[in-house]
């Protein structure tokens, strides 16, 4: 009777924290995946080519390159449970300063402000992820981490919706070809006006993250306490003697970068092949995401180890690049075959395949965290900003494509996804067993 009195409290005192990050997991989701949409909009508001375009993704995922390790000398000093509430301050300012962005129109304040959204994040997702992985049995950590997935993606989903709806209808009125009827004076007027329409949705998520400090404050959120006081060695080079650590991070790089790829790419992709809803085609992968994570919770860990599910991962996605890269543009039989039973729009089976690449990138993240994490105890803080440094790989890898679309051709630009999944492939055989 105690051991069953032990592992039902065990499952209660987890409930609590999984509520109340799975919250901060949509904020993750719905700040990070707004830039699916957000970089189409620019690109016409602030009438950008692909690579300047692209320059969102950079902005915002350097900073977790930058402030990584910063945040982890803050959680040190004040603790996980004030980490987040810190991280929620500063995304509310970044929020903030899209107002002025928005107002003058000028890319680079859209840009700053971008990168003051990804610092928040940097502190709060480095704060949060350890928590995942340590409230519970750590060879359940991939099934827990995909139950934070799916409300992480569950608001990738949403938001374009949401930002379509909102902010791009009547876009007929911004294309080339109405633009370039008019004057420079109106010209200038008409897309300062484009501009003004995200004032409105930037300040309410500005009072959101206001109203989510004071709710994490008042939470009864429990402290995580993962240093050893008897060893005050908390050099973060220490870190550095895991291989299986460095590895994760250059595996989360890739991943990161393919993620974000197939999130925030697929618009533009959609928009020069003239999809009237290339604002939304963000949701399809979110959608293709969300399933892939039910799929990890369904199976992990009893029929699928974590091994396992990231050799699956990566493997799906070789295959799912091969298919964007040799599919036609003109077929749609794809797209047919699995959504049209749904009435859901038709896409080109190349953006398709993208789409698909959700369901691919779905595992990586819950499988790697677990993998690399295993066995560091104290310096668990430190390995988790080592890891969170990786998601750079969305601010460098996104930026090497707009340069190939730019040269190449956006279909043939996606070849620079298949060393990424074989830097995946090799961390699940092997790279994950080097202590």
């Amino acid at each position: 009777m105690s051991n069953l009195s032990a592992v039902s409290q065990t499952r209660h005192s987890s409930l609590l924290p999984m509520i109340l990050i799975g919250i901060l997991f949509f904020v993750f989701g719905f700040v990070t995946w707004l830039n699916g949409a957000l970089i189409p909009f620019l690109k016409i508001a602030c009438q950008l080519n692909e690579f300047q375009a692209l320059l969102v993704t950079f902005v915002f995922y350097i900073a977790y390159f930058v402030m990584a390790l910063p945040t982890s000398g803050l959680l040190t000093r004040f603790g996980y449970k004030q980490g987040m509430i810190i991280g929620l301050a500063v995304m509310a300012a970044g929020a903030l300063l899209f107002i002025p962005a928005a107002f003058s129109a000028t890319f680079e304040l859209f840009l700053l402000a971008l990168f003051v959204l990804g610092t928040g994040l940097t502190i709060l997702q480095t704060a949060t992820n350890p928590y995942i992985v340590c409230i519970g049995p750590r060879e359940s950590a991939a099934m827990r981490i995909s139950l934070m997935g799916i409300v992480n993606k569950g608001a990738g989903f949403i938001v374009p919706l949401l930002f379509s709806a909102w902010i791009l209808t009547g876009m007929d009125a911004f294309s080339d070809s109405a633009l370039a009827l008019l004057s420079p004076d109106e010209k200038t007027t008409l897309l300062a006006e484009l501009s003004g329409r995200l004032v409105q949705p930037y300040l309410l998520m500005a009072v959101v993250l206001i109203g989510l400090m004071a709710f994490v404050h008042f939470s009864p959120l429990p402290e995580l306490q993962l240093d050893d006081p008897a060893d005050k060695n908390t050099e973060w080079r220490a870190v550095l003697k895991y291989p299986q650590v460095l590895l994760g991070t250059l595996t989360l790089f890739c991943y990161v970068g393919v993620e974000v790829i197939a999130g925030d790419t697929i618009g533009l992709f959609g928009q020069g092949l003239g999809l009237a809803h290339f604002g939304s085609l963000t949701s399809y992968t979110m959608a293709f995401m969300v399933l892939g994570y039910l799929l990890g919770i369904t199976l992990i860990p009893n029929w699928l180890s974590q091994q396992q599910a990231l050799i699956a991962s990566a493997v799906a996605g070789i295959a799912f690049t091969a298919g964007v890269l040799s599919s036609d543009l003109q077929s749609f039989v794809l797209s047919e075959l699995l959504l049209g039973w749904l009435n859901i729009p038709a896409v080109p089976d190349p953006v398709m395949y993208l789409a698909l690449l959700g369901l691919a990138n779905a595992l990586v993240w819950p499988a790697v965290w677990p993998l690399a994490l295993q066995g560091l105890g104290k310096l668990t803080a430190t390995a988790s900003a080592l890891l969170i440094m990786g998601i750079a790989g969305g601010a460098i890898i996104p930026l090497a494509y707009g340069y190939l679309a730019q040269q190449q051709g956006n279909q043939n630009a996606y070849w620079l996804l298949l060393p990424c999944y074989g830097m995946i492939l090799f961390y699940a055989i092997k790279g994950h067993k080097l202590k």
